[in-house]
Order: structure tokens, then C-alpha cells, then sequence
């Protein structure tokens, strides 16, 4: 069992109290449990959590508090992690493309009946090795028309309408309960994805007439970043009730999602310590082989404060590049950022949104590896939203920029 972790009211309690010089990950689980609710409240159907988004432990502790019960896993990794922590909870082995020894774990040790393929010789695969049948669901992955997003997932995965078509009537005639999946991509900034892919997915449910017991319509809700705040999670969800209610279904086709960033972003942040203070730039204990990638592959720009307790900071702000750890010159967020014009080192650094794809991301690049976690009650901190310390003096949400 995991060791109980510590709890602070406030990131600035854990600051005065710890005065880290290692980066310390602050989970938020009240927040994590309000905003699953707030998807099993809106979402008509199963609400799947992508696991690969943030794995830890307490993140799904709090998600299974809210009600979660369904878990979307691409590695027998991550089914056995839900397995063995909520034997009660279902999973999804959702990647399109598995070895044959995993689909056997998956189905033999795990009782894993729900699987995705997006091509002949990945329906061979399960087929052969689940024997078809027997409550077994193959759902069909899909590729969806492009939109504005971070990652465009059909770039790599997914069946074009005809095959997907396809794929069906092979699945259907093998025994398989079929369904359609598809990924309008990570962090879709409209909700037009969703009602183009739900069209698509008509004209192919309609080329294949067979019956359909699933809809995955995956995930790509977004979370608020700094430059990029897209629209409330309402829209998207209405878009896709417009599209379920443009095509034929039957009465008892399931729909599902699989959300991940929009789920937990907000669930987390992260404090860094400065350690160095030079010609223009700031050196932190924390970087792009670890806790901050998407800085660097999505371009992803996350609310910042610094943390300096009971002594005042200025209010004057500075563009500075901000460098990571290693010893490697590509360690350094990919613009500048606006921090307090008296910046030095000592000093801490909270960063907001950062629940998504960080502490999941981590490498062990030259010898650092983030890896301490503790809870605290206060608020997240969004894009954009000014700050008042515990410890003494005000300090504000700093926009990590291009300056």
C-alpha cells in the first residue's frame, strides 16, 4: 500500500513548512472530485478516465470517490494498476495496436473484455486469441476530420469510413459485440470536431448495418491554459447530444468518453525551486525530460507565481528563459516568461495546470526524478488569476508567455 501522503491547507503552508529543493507535486483531490462529477453529471453515458493522462494513485482515489467507474487503459500496466486498486472498476484496453501476449493477459488474468482495432490484422490478432464471442466488444477506431488541436491523434491511428465499415460486418460475422470509436484529437479547442466526427460516424454505421452496442466518442475536452482558454465543457457535451441524435442508433447503443486533461489538469500543480539567477534566465529544479514536456512538444503555457514566504516581492515583472536541470541546452521552456523583476535564487515557483500529462511524462534523464506528492485544500491555480500568499506578501499569477 501506498504511504499516506502529507496534506497542507495551502501550497504556501507546504513551502514555509518543507522549504523544498526538489520539486513537490500539490494534488488537489477536492478539485479532482468536483470536476468528475462534473463530467458524470453532464456526459450522457459511461464516462471512461484515460489513465495514461495522470496515473497516480491519488488521482484515481479521487476520481473513484466521485463515482468513476470506468477506466480507459493502454498497457497491461495500466489495467493491472486499476485492477489490483478497484477490483469493482471495468477497464478498456483502448490502444489500437497490442501484442498478441498482451491481449492474453488482458483477457485471461484481467477478464478485460472490451477492446480497439483499426485494422484487419488487429481484429486477426484479438480473434485468435479471445476466440470472438462471449460478451467480447471490438469497437472499430475511426478517423475523425482534423480540427485545432495539440496532438492530432488520426494522424496515427484510425480506419478511414470504408474500412471502418468494414472492419464492422468482419467483427459482427466473428461474434463480437461491435462498436465505433474515434479521437477528435488532445485538446480540440471547438466543438465542431464533435459534431463532424459524429457525422462520420453515421455515414458509417450506415454503410455497415450492423447493430452497434458502443460509441466511444474518446476524448480531447480541453483544460484552460494560459493563451488558450476554449469553450466551457457544456458546448462540447451538446455537441455531441447533436450528433447522437443525427444518426441511427439502436435504443441501447452505449455511448462512452474518455476524458484525461479536462478531467485533471486543474487537479495538480507543481513547485519548483530557483537555483540560479543568470544573465536573463532563471534555473529551476524541474525541466522538459521531466514535469514539463508539453511546454516543449505541445507548446503548452501554464499559469506561474513565485513563492517567496513572509518577505515581499516586487511587482515590477521581467521576461526571463527558464532552464530545467540536465546538462543539455535543449532543457529550457521553448519561450519566455514573465516572473517577478527581483527573481532569485531560493526562491519557489508554483506551477498551475500542470495535472496532465506531467508526473505521467517524467524521464530519468542525468539522475532527476520528481517524485514527491503531497495534498493540499486551497484552490488551483488557473491562467490569469491573481494570488494572495499565506506567508506575508502579494504575489500574482504571471503569464508563462512569449514575451
Amino acid at each position: 500500500m501506498a504511504a499516506k501522503l502529507s496534506r497542507f491547507d495551502s501550497v504556501d503552508a507546504m513551502v514555509a513548512k518543507l522549504k523544498p529543493g526538489y520539486p513537490v507535486y500539490c494534488l488537489r483531490p477536492h478539485e479532482l472530485e468536483r470536476t468528475a462529477k462534473r463530467f458524470l453529471e453532464l456526459f450522457p453515458g459511461r464516462v471512461l478516465y484515460a489513465v495514461k493522462c495522470n496515473p497516480h494513485i491519488e488521482v484515481l482515489r479521487a476520481l473513484y470517490r466521485a463515482g468513476l467507474r470506468h477506466f480507459d487503459t493502454a498497457s497491461l500496466a495500466e489495467i493491472a494498476l486499476i485492477r489490483e486498486n478497484f477490483p469493482h472498476a471495468d477497464c478498456y484496453f483502448m490502444h489500437p495496436v497490442k501484442a498478441r501476449s498482451a491481449i492474453l493477459s488482458a483477457h485471461e488474468v484481467f477478464n478485460v473484455d472490451h477492446y480497439v482495432v483499426d485494422h484487419e490484422a488487429e481484429l486477426k490478432k484479438l480473434l485468435d486469441v479471445t476466440g470472438g464471442g462471449d460478451g467480447q466488444v471490438c469497437l472499430v477506431r475511426l478517423v475523425t476530420p482534423q480540427h485545432d488541436a495539440m496532438y492530432k491523434l488520426s494522424e496515427k491511428f484510425g480506419a478511414t469510413p470504408e474500412e471502418a465499415a468494414r472492419l464492422l460486418k468482419l467483427a459482427d460475422k466473428a461474434g463480437f459485440q461491435t462498436g465505433l470509436a474515434f479521437h477528435v484529437g488532445s485538446q480540440v479547442r471547438s466543438p465542431q470536431a464533435f459534431r463532424d466526427a459524429m457525422q462520420v460516424v453515421g455515414e458509417v454505421v450506415e454503410k455497415a448495418d450492423v447493430p452497434l452496442h458502443y460509441l466511444d466518442v474518446g476524448g480531447g475536452f480541453p483544460a484552460a491554459y494560459v493563451g488558450d482558454d476554449p469553450a466551457p465543457l457544456e458546448h462540447f457535451i451538446d455537441a455531441i447530444k447533436e450528433g447522437r441524435r443525427a444518426i441511427k442508433l439502436r435504443g441501447d447503443c452505449v455511448l462512452m468518453c474518455e476524458p484525461g486533461r479536462g478531467m485533471v489538469a486543474s487537479g495538480m500543480s507543481l513547485v519548483v525551486q530557483v537555483q540560479l539567477v543568470k544573465d536573463g534566465a532563471v534555473y529551476i529544479n524541474d525541466g522538459v525530460y521531466h514535469s514539463l514536456s508539453e511546454t516543449m512538444t505541445a507548446g503548452v503555457r501554464l499559469p506561474m507565481r513565485l513563492i517567496r514566504p513572509n518577505r515581499a516581492v516586487a511587482r515590477q515583472t521581467k521576461p526571463v528563459s527558464v532552464f530545467g536541470p540536465t546538462c543539455d541546452c535543449t532543457d529550457v521552456l521553448p519561450y519566455k516568461v514573465d516572473l517577478p523583476a527581483d527573481i532569485q535564487e531560493g526562491d519557489w515557483i508554483e506551477i498551475g495546470q500542470a495535472g496532465a500529462y506531467s508526473n505521467a511524462m517524467t524521464t530519468h534523464f542525468n539522475g532527476f526524478t520528481p517524485e514527491t506528492f503531497v495534498i493540499v485544500d486551497d484552490e488551483p491555480l488557473y491562467p490569469e488569476r491573481p494570488i494572495e500568499t499565506r506567508g506575508g506578501a502579494r504575489t500574482e499569477t504571471t503569464e508563462a508567455g512569449a514575451a
